[in-house]
């Protein structure tokens, strides 16, 4: 797992042994979240129009993805019940035939070096967790 700091945005990466196209369409899939997302695990991913609704630590969230391409963009939007919203930009990029790269960029927003941290935490163990499944598959 790979990490470059900034003082606004820190970009994870993990490197997965299968086919890219592999990769974005297991990841792509709201219903896979609970999977390898731990802050969903649990949760039963319900479809509303445009966007999916399920439980999180910080109570019913809101998960809406770009729509469906051929570049490997799965860039997300979180919506909390407080209306507050996060966009997670995030990337499936092919490295030869069989091997891939997700990237994660973690944005700072309001939060404090510590909740920063945590989240880059977080997030770098949700990249081992998907890697650990895409390949076991």
């Amino acid at each position: 797992m790979s990490t470059t700091s900034s003082s606004d945005s820190r970009h994870l990466s993990v490197v997965v042994e299968r086919p890219w196209k592999d990769v974005y369409a297991f990841t792509a899939d709201p219903r896979n979240l609970p999977r390898w997302a731990a802050g969903l695990a649990g949760s039963d991913p319900q479809r509303e129009i445009e966007q999916w609704s399920m439980s999180s630590p910080m109570g019913r969230v809101l998960v809406s993805f770009a729509p469906e391409n051929p570049y490997g963009v799965l860039d997300h939007t979180v919506t909390l019940e407080s209306g507050e919203s996060t966009l997670n930009p995030m990337r499936v990029l092919p490295l030869g035939e069989e091997r891939s790269e997700v990237v994660f960029t973690l944005r700072r927003g309001t939060m404090g070096e510590d909740e920063l941290a945590a989240d880059e935490a977080a997030v770098s163990a949700d990249l081992a967790t998907l890697k650990g499944l895409l390949e076991e598959r």
